[in-house]
């Protein structure tokens, strides 16, 4: 069960690191997290930002992508740069903060089916390669966490959030081929299951349709993150137990680009909605449903960048309030 309420999921507008964490700090004071600005170019963009934490696995753009390298070279480094200096920044803005800390990482599955081989196909094309990249992940993720403890003394727990948009393909099997051409064979439920078993008690963001309940459930996560606009009512079954299992729901119900913004009864209602038919006890709304935006919010501008992060947090507070008002209403 949770108490976070309403949180973010990683990526804001600009290159202003600093304004960035501000805004996340105040607007989702329960769960905080460490912003993530891509448009800052190579190696702030979620593959390479998360491959320059990688444990001897160097990596390097080519014109086709991130593909694995002989030794760091020059994006390697600007991905340590640029997380170096938000670390910086976090630590600047935060460092009085006692709380739970979101940190998010793209997920070894993604990342398998994003990064090459030094001379061949995609990662995910080789099942050694895929462990070996799981294992360096799970060791730079362990890492990452100890510096942000070091630096922030008061943080009470780091929340791990893997980015996993390319699971269901991996899953279904068309991920494509390096080439383009064809596809890549689906990989096995057990094989993943295992991967995610080696980070601690993570929350699985994935905004793509198709996400594997069932399977994240016996993997053992903490919770599953999703875009509430591609729920279908054919996934309640599988979220009914999740919830019963305890996990959390982060649930994605204000657009991730500018828009107009409804009032808090209005952006709360997926979450009554979804709650009330699954027919579970209105108390029970707010410790396992947390609100996000429906995607990273790159996209917008800064001020509904902050504007969404602030509906959300005050939509969780009527599913807080006043849930069975909710239920009646929604």
């Amino acid at each position: 069960m949770s108490t976070w309420e309403a949180t973010g999921l990683g990526s804001h507008p600009g290159e202003d690191h600093l304004e960035a964490a501000r805004i996340v700090f105040g607007e989702v004071p329960g769960l905080p997290y460490l912003p993530e600005l891509p448009a800052r170019g190579v190696g702030a963009d979620m593959v390479g930002r998360t491959a320059g934490l990688l444990v001897d696995l160097p990596v390097e753009v080519q014109p086709s992508g991130w593909r694995l390298s002989d030794r760091p070279g020059r994006d390697h480094h600007r991905a340590v740069d640029h997380l170096r200096r938000d670390l910086d920044g976090l630590e600047e803005v935060a460092h009085d903060y006692a709380g739970p800390l979101k940190l998010q990482v793209c997920g070894p599955w993604t990342l398998a089916g994003s990064i090459e081989l030094k001379f061949g196909d995609k990662m995910l094309s080789d099942p050694g390669a895929v462990r070996d990249l799981t294992a360096s992940l799970a060791q730079g993720v362990a890492d990452h966490c100890a510096e942000v403890r070091r630096r922030l003394p008061g943080v009470t727990e780091i929340v791990l959030q893997l980015d996993e948009p390319g699971l269901p393909g991996v899953l279904a099997g068309t991920v494509p081929t390096a080439s383009g051409f064809g596809r890549l064979a689906a990989v096995e439920e057990w094989r993943v299951e295992e991967s995610l078993r080696l980070f601690p008690e993570p929350v699985v963001h994935c905004c793509a349709p198709g996400v594997p309940f069932d399977l994240l459930r016996r993997a053992g996560v903490r919770g599953v993150s999703v875009d509430g606009a591609l729920l279908r009512r054919r996934d309640e079954e599988a979220l009914g137990e999740l919830f019963e299992a305890g996990m959390t729901l982060l649930l994605g119900v204000v657009p991730g680009r500018d828009t107009r913004l409804a009032d808090a009864g209005v952006v709360a209602r997926p979450a009554v909605g979804l709650w009330r038919r699954l027919g579970f006890a209105p108390d029970r709304l707010a410790e396992q449903v947390v609100l996000t935006p429906a995607c990273g919010l790159a996209g917008a501008s800064p001020a509904y960048a902050r504007a969404a992060l602030a509906a959300c947090r005050k939509a969780a507070q009527v599913l807080r309030d006043d849930p069975a008002d909710g239920m009646e209403t929604g």
